[in-house]
């Protein structure tokens, strides 16, 4: 066994101490998929590029690229891990994942990379995880491998977009996957794809991701919570990225226009009672910003997140949660590891 392996082991010897966080959101293009999209997205409409010897990948409006070694090699992110007192990593895709393509094809990018998570954690068991994608434009298929990939090891709940394309995540459409997921006891976690604003208002400036990440959050968060799908799946567990976005600021107003607005007043109790019904990720970027999210939801509704390797990622996730004068020693351990431990039976 290497010497990362005992580390995330546990093995209980003093070098060992620093290494209990677990990062919930990093992200990971295996090569596999990478060559998928490369042989059989353009018919439909997605595209390969070269950008400097890496590659990327354009579907409509979303663009990922260059796509460096440390997306996809392995060894150079449990290096990383390693030097930054990360124990054990979630895997997800992101943009442009899979809402653009057919059904045959959404399918096959979906099995693909769900078989990528699970190789990825035969090679390192006790370090790499997954959130397993869903062809959810299709939600009978979504149904479909959200039951196979409940069985594989290593796989410990789905990644969704913020929105299905251009639908909202509240559609009665994708309740029947809802109700699968909680049955299989598997997690959401969301994370924004094709924001709101990002073709016209937000196209400049990268704001796309500085505002429309966050605010697509809040609008899928608000949806979940007014559609009734977070009544009536009690037990089913949803994970905002980025410290939730907009939502913890806004909680005050929607709740207030809760009070007020007919469209709102169906909801039986307040939407500020529903923010403890997510979890959050650290991804906040300013730790005020993070402790007033901790204030907001109780240290047990946060984990630690990174946004691995991005450059609007967290280079050292650990650093912001140790700094915060205000936690408790044991609440920087929930927020380190013990709540996503908790959460994804690890």
């Amino acid at each position: 066994m290497s010497d990362s392996s005992n580390k995330a082991a546990g093995c209980g010897c003093a070098s060992c101490t620093a290494f209990r966080a677990v990062d919930i959101h990093a992200h990971f293009y295996p090569q596999a998929y990478i060559d998928l999209v490369k042989s059989e997205g353009g018919a439909a409409g997605a595209e390969f590029l070269d950008l400097g010897g890496f590659p990327a990948l354009k579907a409509g409006p979303l663009f990922t690229g260059p796509i460096n070694e440390k997306f996809v090699n392995l060894d150079l992110r449990i290096a990383d891990m390693d030097a930054t007192g990360v124990t054990q990593q979630m895997l997800s895709l992101t943009q442009p994942m899979v809402y653009w393509a057919d059904a045959p094809l959404a399918d096959r990018l979906s099995n693909v990379f769900n078989d990528a998570l699970a190789q990825a954690h035969e090679k390192a068991p006790t370090r790499l995880f997954g959130f397993a994608t869903l062809p959810m434009q299709f939600p009978d298929l979504a149904i479909a491998e959200a039951r196979r990939v409940s069985k594989i090891s290593g796989i410990k709940g789905v990644y969704l977009g913020t929105a299905v394309n251009d639908t909202n995540l509240s559609d009665s459409s994708f309740w029947p996957v809802y109700e699968v997921l909680e049955e299989l006891g598997l997690p959401i976690f969301l994370h924004p794809l094709k924001v709101i604003g990002m073709q016209d208002r937000l196209s400049q400036y990268f704001l796309a991701n500085l505002l429309g990440n966050p605010f697509d959050t809040a609008i899928a968060a608000a949806h979940l919570v007014f559609s009734g799908v977070m009544d009536r799946f009690p037990k089913l567990e949803v994970v905002l990225p980025h410290g939730g976005g907009a939502l913890p600021f806004l909680l005050g107003r929607i709740a207030h226009g809760w009070s007020v607005r007919p469209e709102c007043a169906h909801l039986e109790r307040s939407p500020r009672e529903y923010a403890a019904r997510f979890y959050y990720d650290t991804v906040t970027h300013d730790p005020e910003a993070l402790a007033f999210l901790i204030e907001q939801v109780g240290a047990s509704r946060v984990m630690l997140g990174s946004d691995y390797c991005f450059d609007m990622g967290v280079a050292a996730p650990v650093a912001p949660v140790e700094s915060l004068a205000s936690l408790s020693g044991s609440q920087k351990d929930q927020i380190l590891s013990g709540n996503a431990k908790r959460l994804l039976r690890l």
